[in-house]
């Protein structure tokens, strides 16, 4: 080693770094200040203690709520969330058909190839985004599942698993809930009560559950926090709908959530609930082959409803009916029968008959007996609408066009084929006249060559869309039990 390398060693042992002009630079009290740190100003300190200052504030005022107040609280930050990632989700759809489809005629075979991957994409999506965020997502998204007639089948068929799909809970808020709505527990108001809920919804949950009386009922209760959190969820939803049709203008859809909302309004009082419960079942008393559980009134709030447990089969459980030793044809027959009462004759019409909300039994003849749940969702026809329906049904079935044009006039509807195609949920021969944008047969129009076909589907679509803007409420509602039929 030499002489110049050992110096440098030792100067560097001793914290003296000499340089070659022979200046020295200490590095001892470097190498002291890291070993400790300087302690902090008191100017500094004090603006820790400003920046921590309104946290341990908002801890503090958190820590006094009480249990109500605190879910509010937690509903608010969580509604922040699920905002950003519903605009998230919504944004990279809208992007996604923009980029896809760009510079593409969307009547060439290209753009129809390369759409039906954007749906599935959209789709996927927007089922994440639902089940993600819950409660009344997943009631938005299956009222997108009922308007599989004007949806494409992508969303419908990706979607459809929101049927069974329910908001996630925690632990002891049915207790909670129990609490504030009577200021007892399950214990108190029932001798019995199941935890574990026998089915789920995206607004509720049932428990079975025993009264002291003895009585087995069934106990409906709504997730605690959907009312806190409706008008953040709908406002979202209609700020994304506003969003999507500024960048994609054919897409007009805000109609049906305004329309949504307020049947979702309607479905969260239970006690209305209730009495339509009660309707129902006085108005159809005369059919012995339908049944409707009882309201059991001192156990019922607008959160909670307690009625009659009633056992039976989903009336879409083949199997199930048939091991009871039911007929399917007269369940058919029934079931075509109870709702036609209730549209050309009492006019007060459940507007939600799917499959886990209409059960069958066997009844005191031994013949099927319809029982029917769910009765939220309610609107009534005028008598002069029901009328109008049915002298349009019988337009339809004698392809009379003159009295189909008539009839849908009478129901507040201007564009009467469509509307017709849309009741009988199927393509009805056309005019011999022509209509519009139609030819006078469907021959004439498959001998149009590509472009003036799409032309077409582009203004039936258009068509369309003005008809279902356009309808009555109770005939939106009427169509969508005609779908689920």
């Amino acid at each position: 080693m030499s002489l110049h390398s050992t110096r440098y060693l030792c100067s560097c042992s001793a914290g003296v770094l000499r340089n070659s002009d022979g200046r020295g630079l200490v590095v001892r009290r470097h190498f002291a200040r890291l070993a400790s740190p300087k302690e902090p100003s008191p100017r500094r300190k004090s603006f820790y203690a400003l920046l921590l200052l309104p946290a341990a504030g908002a801890a503090g005022y958190y820590a006094t709520l009480d249990a109500q107040q605190k879910r509010r609280v937690r509903v608010t930050g969580e509604g922040i969330q699920r905002f950003w990632r519903s605009l998230k989700i919504g944004l990279t759809i809208s992007l996604d058909y923009w980029w896809a489809l760009r510079g593409l005629n969307d009547l060439s075979p290209e753009y129809a190839e390369a759409i039906q991957p954007c749906h599935q994409r959209a789709a996927d999506r927007i089922l994440s985004g639902c089940l993600e965020n819950g409660g009344l997502y997943i009631k938005l998204g299956q009222g997108l599942v009922s308007m599989n007639h004007i949806l494409p089948k992508e969303y419908s068929e990706t979607l459809s698993v929101l049927q069974d799909k329910a908001l996630n809970r925690r632990a002891h808020e049915v207790e909670q809930l129990l609490e504030e709505d009577f200021g007892v527990s399950s214990k108190e108001l029932f001798r019995q009560f199941d935890e574990e809920p026998i089915a789920a919804a995206s607004l509720a949950q049932v428990h079975r559950a025993v009264t002291h009386n003895g009585e087995e009922v069934a106990v409906k209760v709504q997730y605690i926090d959907l009312r806190d959190r409706f008008s953040g969820d709908i406002w979202t939803c209609e700020i994304l709908l506003d969003l999507i049709a500024l960048m994609h203008p054919n897409f007009g859809f805000k109609w049906a959530l305004q329309d949504l909302k307020g049947t979702l309004a309607a479905e969260l009082d239970f006690e209305a609930e209730a009495r339509n419960a009660e309707r129902c079942a006085q108005e159809l008393s005369h059919l012995k082959y339908v049944y409707v559980p009882k309201v059991m009134w001192n156990r019922c709030s607008k959160r909670v409803l307690t009625m009659e447990y009633i056992a039976g089969c989903k009336v879409n459980d083949k199997d199930g009916i048939k091991s009871i030793g039911l007929s399917l044809k007269d369940v058919d027959e029934k079931l075509i029968k109870t709702f036609a009462e209730q549209i050309f004759h009492t006019g007060f019409v459940h507007a939600d008959p799917h499959p886990g909300n209409v059960l069958v039994r066997k009844g005191a003849d031994d013949r099927a007996q319809l029982v029917l749940l769910d009765h939220g969702l309610y609107d009534y026809l005028q008598p002069q609408n029901r009328v109008s329906l049915c002298k349009l049904w019988k337009a339809i079935v004698l392809n009379d066009h003159v009295q189909m044009k008539q009839y849908a006039a009478e129901l507040g509807v201007q564009e009467y084929f469509m509307f017709c195609c849309l009741l009988a949920h199927r393509k009805l021969p056309f005019p011999k006249e022509g209509h519009k944008f139609l030819p006078q047969s469907r021959k004439a129009f498959l001998d149009l060559d590509k472009a003036e076909r799409g032309k077409l589907r582009e203004q039936a679509w258009e068509s369309m869309m003005a008809v279902l803007k356009g309808m009555p409420r109770p005939m939106m509602l009427i169509l969508r039990l005609l779908y689920i039929l």
